[in-house]
């Protein structure tokens, strides 16, 4: 009786909270597919979450302000269907922000990803997920700070959605202590998006330690019809290492679906190999989309790490491989929306 006490008065306190917005969404994300992954530790085969986009469940909601202004929240959290699972320390790990937005753009609060990631994402044909995102063969370079993902405590402000193809933002995380120093961030991108015409250019700077770790990158992609083509430039750097790298990509329509094709370069220098931090890697990726609906999609993917020197990068999933070793993976799944 007790239980079913307490469930009714959840129940009631979630009504009141979503009839007090404009709108409360529940969405969500389930990608689910069967991988092979063979590095120098032998074959593995599994069946595994995220090979084209990251599975994820979460709520959404807007309020009309009056005289433009809105206040909003998002609630994100990660699946992991293969097994039923979530992040237990992170339950809303993804993003989990609250923001006012009016013609000044929007200011958000919360844990989100840095802008600068976001640049990346949008520009990678497999937007750093699965066996062929092209973050596989980035480097930390031993930073506390590691390569820039998404930050917690952090402040962001976004530019309004009107200002003919531009947009960008920016954002700050603080450490908030000595026991999470590592996770001070600053982060910034500019972009412009028209027609067939995407170009952006960002930069972030991670971490407390006397030299951060500093990631920028410039891109642009444009739309033929029959093709998109891309192409990324970026540098990862901390004190004196530092790792270059490059990326093409192309996304070509095919009858109700679409081929992906990126192959990307990786160079560190001295600094990085003398120090066994980084080396040299080469990625390809070649995957196709067969797109059953708006919601729906089967995909395939076939990609592959050649390192060089010390370096040991693995395709997402993959197990161990030598310094200068090979790397492969093949995965086939759906991904459905809702």
């Amino acid at each position: 009786m007790k239980k079913s006490l307490i469930a009714l008065a959840v129940l009631g306190l979630l009504v009141g909270t979503a009839s007090a917005q404009s709108s409360v969404t529940l969405f969500g994300l389930v990608d689910v597919g069967v991988r092979q992954v063979k590095g120098a530790a032998g074959t593995v085969n599994t069946l595994s979450s995220d090979g084209r986009s990251s599975s994820r469940l979460g709520v959404r909601g807007v309020e009309d302000l009056g005289g433009g202004l809105k206040a909003s929240f998002w609630l994100e959290g990660a699946l992991s269907p293969d097994a039923g699972s979530v992040d237990a320390s992170r339950f809303w790990g993804r993003r989990a922000t609250v923001s006012l937005s009016g013609a000044f753009g929007e200011v958000r609060l919360g844990r989100h990803k840095i802008a600068a990631r976001l640049t990346i994402d949008d520009f990678d044909p497999y937007s750093t997920t699965g066996t062929g995102a092209v973050t596989a063969i980035f480097s930390g370079l031993g930073s506390k700070a590691g390569v820039p993902n998404r930050a917690d405590n952090q402040v962001g402000y976004v530019l309004p959605g009107d200002l003919g193809g531009v947009y960008g933002g920016a954002d700050v995380a603080a450490g908030e202590g000595a026991a999470t120093d590592g996770n001070k961030t600053m982060s910034g991108r500019l972009g412009y998006k028209a027609g067939p015409v995407h170009v952006a250019a960002a930069y972030s700077v991670g971490g407390v330690d006397s030299n951060k770790y500093k990631l920028g990158v410039v891109a642009g992609s444009y739309d033929f019809g029959v093709v998109k083509a891309s192409v990324m430039l970026g540098q990862n750097k901390f004190a004196s290492l530092k790792q270059s790298w490059w990326q093409v990509g192309a996304v070509v329509p095919v009858g109700s679906g679409e081929l992906l094709f990126s192959y990307a370069d990786a160079n560190a220098n001295n600094a990085a190999e003398l120090g066994k931090v980084a080396g040299d890697a080469k990625l390809f990726a070649l995957g196709y989309n067969h797109i059953l609906s708006k919601r729906t999609t089967i995909y395939a993917t076939l990609s592959q790490i050649k390192n060089e020197g010390v370096a040991k990068f693995v395709v997402a999933g993959g197990n161990a491989v030598n310094a200068g070793g090979t790397s492969r993976g093949a995965d086939v799944g759906i991904r459905h929306s809702f």
